[in-house]
Parts: structure tokens; C-alpha cells; sequence
């Protein structure tokens, strides 16, 4: 499947042993205070095997990806540091790389990054001095061969447990699966779908990546995100890019009453969770509760992933 374990990845022996792995994710605050993150790490602890720590997600400042994630380590959980292309160069990229490794965070998620027209600062300039792809082979570069992208010997190489994204629902449809394919070329080890409402167009992407045999090189873990109203999954579906939320599911919220919504949109992240527990390739799911981190626990017990194993 990969490289033989070499790193201490909570995440990555969950994975290699054969086990339905499960992720969620924990964005950082907008501000200097810690308390923020231990109050979602208390809401979080237990429910999944590794916690994704957003970096500055829709461009929006916020509290460093590696900071927040040293917290959540001092709070007893592992860490999946992301990291965006958008803001750094390759430079500060591999300084970041190590720093993250060097306090003892053994996950990164390698991301292109929203564009900065989207956040707080739209009149920042992007760097984007390398893409995803890039940072991918990056990382596996710096991790496997023990050196920078100029060269030069790494004295200590960063042992990090490379992951990265991907969106089956982005136009044109028929270039997801060959993207995937040039991720895993560059040594992507595991990844994070965007987040599924439509099972049945996710079946057909599943399809042309085991066709491929891509899902032997790589554990895919696929994306779930709950409702909280009627509200947000229009809202997704009518002005999130990339984002496919069928009719039948904005019927069923809309059918619900308001008071009941939230429930019916946990229900559904439930049912989607049991349905990809059955789809070939799939070897975790990834809980994306955006800013309702007291829901993931609900939705983990209801789905029969608790409680998590122990490695």
C-alpha cells in the first residue's frame, strides 16, 4: 500500500492494520487565545482517530495550523497539520515542514489553498510558488530522501504521514479520478474527499478509481459533513464551487420543521457514513461538522464508529 510504517502516526496504523479509520477536523480561533482550542479538543477527544487543524480555511486569519496543533497535542490527541500553498514559499514551506515535525506533529495535509479574494484580506497577494502536487512530492522528498528541494542534506528528516484532498464533484467531472492519480504518483499516502451528499455520482468516481487500481495505492477516506438547517444546505448547494447537494436531500430538509432540521441533517450524515462503510476503496470517513464540533460525537456513536480502537 506504502512506504513501511516510520512514523509514530496514530492515524497511519489505524489505516495499515486494515481498520475503518475515522478524521474530523477542529478549526483554530480567530485570535491569540488558546482556551478556544482545548474547548473543541474536550468536544472532540475520542471520537476520531486524528483531528485535522485547518490552515487559515476560506483565507480568513486565524491562529497558525502548527500552534493550534501543538495545543491539541498537550490535550492528549494527534494532529493533521494542513498546510496551504497560498501563503508561503518553498522556503518557508520546508522551514514550516520541519518546525511542524520537530514538535512532534506526525500528520500534514497538503493543500493548494482557497484564493484570497474569498477571506478578511482580499487585497493580500498569494504566493502559490508551488502547487498541492508539489507539496506533496515535497514533503516525500524531504521525509524519504532526507533533502530540501534545493539539495542540500536534511539533518533530521521530518517524519510526517503525507496526505492531501481531492473533490469528485469539481468540474469537469472527468478529470477527478487522473488529479487523484498525479497525487498518488507524487506520493500522497492518504486522503480527504470533499464533503459527499451525492452518493450516487461518489459511486461513479469509486468506480473509475478501483478500475484504475488507484485504491490500492492509497487509503480514501470520504468526506461528511451535517446539515444544521434547511438554510445551509441551499446555502451549500446554490453557492459552495465544487459542491453537488442532490434535490432529494434539500426536499428532505426542507420537509422537515425548523426545530427538527438539525436532527434530520444528522440523520442524513449517518445514513451517507453506513453507505460509504460499503463502497469499494473506501477505508475511513472524515467528519467535517463546521463549527458544531459537540455533533461530531453524536454522529460517531449513531454510525457505530465508537468507540475508536485502540493501536
Amino acid at each position: 500500500m506504502t512506504a513501511e510504517l516510520n512514523t509514530a502516526s496514530r492515524l497511519e496504523k489505524i489505516l495499515k492494520s486494515g481498520q475503518f479509520a475515522v478524521t474530523a477536523e477542529c478549526g483554530p480561533p480567530r485570535g491569540a487565545d488558546a482556551h478556544h482550542i482545548r474547548e473543541k479538543c474536550k468536544l472532540l477527544k475520542g471520537n476520531a482517530d486524528a483531528f485535522n487543524i485547518t490552515d487559515n480555511q476560506t483565507s480568513v486569519v486565524r491562529m497558525s495550523s502548527i500552534a493550534s496543533a501543538v495545543v491539541m497535542m498537550q490535550e492528549g490527541m494527534e494532529p493533521i497539520m494542513q498546510m496551504v500553498c497560498r501563503d508561503r514559499n518553498r522556503i518557508a514551506i520546508q522551514s514550516d515542514i520541519l518546525g511542524g515535525a520537530a514538535l512532534g506533529i506526525n500528520n500534514i495535509l497538503c493543500l493548494s489553498g482557497d484564493h484570497q479574494k474569498f477571506g478578511d484580506h482580499p487585497q493580500a497577494k498569494n504566493v502559490f510558488d508551488i502547487d498541492s502536487i508539489q507539496l506533496i512530492k515535497t514533503v516525500r522528498q524531504m521525509r524519504d530522501q532526507g533533502k530540501f528541494l534545493g539539495g542540500d542534506d536534511i539533518k533530521g528528516a521530518p517524519k510526517l504521514f503525507v496526505g492531501a484532498a481531492s473533490n469528485p464533484f469539481a468540474d469537469p467531472f472527468e478529470i477527478r479520478v487522473p488529479r487523484l492519480a498525479k497525487k498518488i504518483a507524487a506520493g500522497v499516502e492518504f486522503i480527504q474527499t470533499q464533503c459527499i451528499f451525492n452518493l450516487k455520482k461518489f459511486g461513479e468516481f469509486m468506480k473509475r478509481v478501483v478500475d484504475r487500481g488507484l485504491h490500492e495505492k492509497v487509503f480514501i477516506l470520504g468526506g461528511v459533513t451535517p446539515f444544521k438547517s434547511f438554510g445551509m444546505a441551499r446555502y451549500m448547494a446554490k453557492n459552495v464551487p465544487g459542491m453537488d447537494v442532490p434535490d432529494d436531500l434539500l426536499a428532505r430538509m426542507k420537509g422537515a420543521a425548523k426545530e427538527k432540521q438539525a436532527d434530520e441533517g444528522i440523520q442524513i450524515a449517518v445514513e451517507t457514513i453506513e453507505q460509504l462503510k460499503a463502497v469499494e476503496g473506501i477505508k475511513g470517513v472524515h467528519i467535517m461538522a463546521i463549527e458544531w464540533e459537540e455533533k461530531v460525537n453524536v454522529i460517531a456513536e449513531k454510525a457505530g464508529l465508537l468507540p475508536r480502537p485502540a493501536v
